[in-house]
């Protein structure tokens, strides 16, 4: 750790500037806490109340077991705020458009509306690179090991990182840890699954190129867009100039870096909060399936609309088999294995996802709608659900043979199927934004330093401020909208590196240097990391003989 650590005397000392000596008052402190307590209190609240709604009692035991986890998952979200949050403040801060406390509570303000109104694509997105036997046993000791390991190796990571005070990504620190167990599930199974126990490397490559091109956005967007402000604001030199001691902006300047501020915070908010809540729905539907497998929040009137898409798929499946016929058991089989190998094609694989297909439409009509579906059955309905439809857009993806209505029939049908499977209560969303507004007002300076004093050679100007922050909330509302991770630390970060080279001033190569270390780290630590721990945590479930 000592080649990351970003001048770590520096560091330690922060700025004596009067920016950073303002006290939390006592009332704030008693504020954040009721606050933190408050939310805790409501996430078990919120549990007893939706497990006995749908008729399922959690022992005690169990709901400790839950508890625990649910600690860690919002742990990694709390701590996400030290890294992320500190970025989006950073700006407005050294500009003096904003009071230091003032900041970053109005940017946990806007995490949490972020966080509010996010779709879930981004969680999904990261939870699908998990291996496809872990992901249908997820309430097996395995899959229990498989969320500690990935979500102790993301927070272990990230606070190691703060604590040297690099911009590290959280983004990057889950996705390698995600990556990790799936290497480990893969070692460790190889023998009986001939190796396609781990990644889905298709869906990682699209996460990768994310993660990697956001980046190298950040850095030539806000350089351009600085060259572009200056040639189109030629008559408002103050736009480039740096703050004068601790002056605040003209008012419309101000206006603008506070507004850019709002803005990445937000969509932070949006894209980052995501990243805790698939893991959590996945706590939850390990501990509590008969209450988060399905989405039973489903009116029992979507019950016909999603019988007579089956019926239209099956058909589709049906017509594709060739006359081959499997039972249920076996076509669970045949899609397991199909995505494992990530090839969906030949008759059997159509048979299987026809007779899935078929079966779902049985226990569903006979059940009335999936919030009646009884608890004995609801994990099962939840892996056949989830098997056909990850099977099916195997197949739609190069849609060989499928004129238009089919495909437009086959959507449909996936449509159903996520909504069944892949939802996020409200309550969740607003336990992660908690979580991630809290953690934005907790240990901001070391990342704020960095980023505001370390990056570029000379103060940061106005313009720097709002070049590298536009480009930022615009990369990352853009991966929102196709449901892409990317990391708002390593956006703003080559931003603001991007914008101090087009303003002339230079870099701190000692800095820029272990920032692109650490880039270039996190994935392979956070990856040994997890897969140390899940191996472990394997062993050890395997010695007490736990399943």
């Amino acid at each position: 750790m000592a080649t990351l650590a970003v001048d770590q005397a520096s560091t330690a000392e922060l700025p004596r500037s009067p920016r950073f000596n303002e006290r939390t008052h006592p009332v704030a402190k008693l504020l954040f806490a009721a606050i933190l307590m408050g939310g805790l209190a409501f996430a078990g609240w919120s549990i007893l109340v939706d497990t006995r709604e749908a008729g399922e009692t959690l022992a005690l035991g169990v709901f400790a077991f839950l508890g625990l986890a649910l600690l860690i998952a919002l742990g990694f979200e709390f701590v996400n705020g030290f890294h992320d949050t500190a970025n989006a403040v950073a700006t407005v801060i050294y500009t003096n458009s904003m009071p230091a406390q003032l900041a970053v509570i109005w940017s946990g303000f806007f995490n949490f509306l972020g966080v509010m109104v996010s779709s879930g694509a981004v969680a999904y997105s990261i939870i699908t690179l998990l291996p496809v036997d872990l992901l249908l046993n997820v309430g097996s000791a395995a899959g229990f090991s498989m969320i500690f390991a990935l979500l102790l190796a993301a927070v272990l990571w990230n606070l190691a990182t703060w604590y040297v005070g690099l911009p590290n990504s959280s983004s990057h620190a889950l996705i390698g840890s995600v990556l990790g167990v799936g290497f480990a599930n893969q070692l460790i199974l190889s023998g009986s699954r001939g190796g396609t126990a781990g990644v889905d490397w298709s869906q990682a490559t699209k996460v990768f190129s994310a993660l990697f091109w956001s980046p190298l956005m950040g850095f030539a967007g806000a350089m351009l867009l600085l060259l572009l402000m200056r040639a189109v604001f030629r008559k408002q030199p103050q736009l480039f100039e740096a703050p004068s001691g601790n002056t605040p902006p003209p008012r419309g300047i101000r206006a603008l870096l506070i507004g850019t501020c709002t803005a990445v915070s937000f969509f932070h908010g949006s894209n980052d909060g995501q990243k805790g809540m698939g893991l959590i729905m996945l706590i939850l539907i390990g501990c509590a399936p008969t209450a988060y497998a399905l989405n039973r929040t489903l009116p029992a009137s979507a019950t016909a609309a999603f019988v007579q898409h089956s019926q239209a798929a099956g058909a589709l499946f049906d017509a594709r088999s060739g006359g081959v016929s499997v039972d249920p058991a076996q076509a669970r089989v045949i899609l397991t294995d199909a995505l494992q190998h990530r090839k969906a094609e030949g008759p059997k694989v159509y048979a299987a996802m026809e007779a899935i297909a078929t079966s779902l439409i049985d226990q569903v009509s006979s059940y009335g709608s999936l919030s009646k579906v009884p608890a004995r059955a609801s994990s099962n309905v939840r892996n056949d659900m989830y098997l056909v439809l990850d099977t099916s857009k195997l197949v739609t993806k190069k849609p060989v043979g499928f004129n238009e209505p089919e495909l437009k029939a086959l959507k449909a049908y996936q449509d159903d199927l996520e909504r069944g499977t892949r939802f996020i209560p409200v309550w969740v969303k607003i336990v992660v934004a908690i979580a991630l507004g809290l953690g934005t007002m907790i240990g901001w300076k070391r990342i704020v330093v960095t980023v505001g004093e370390k990056i570029g050679k000379q103060h940061m100007t106005y313009g720097m401020g709002a070049a590298a922050e536009i480009v930022a909330a615009v990369t990352i509302m853009s991966a929102d909208m196709i449901g892409r991770p990317v990391s708002t630390t390593h956006i703003l970060s080559s931003g603001v590196a991007g914008a101090s080279v087009a303003s002339g001033a230079g870099l701190h190569a000692r800095t820029i240097r272990n920032m692109a270390l650490a880039w270039l780290m996190t994935l392979p630590a956070a990856m040994l990391l997890s897969g140390g721990l899940y191996w472990l945590m394997l062993s050890a479930v395997r010695f007490f003989g736990l399943t």
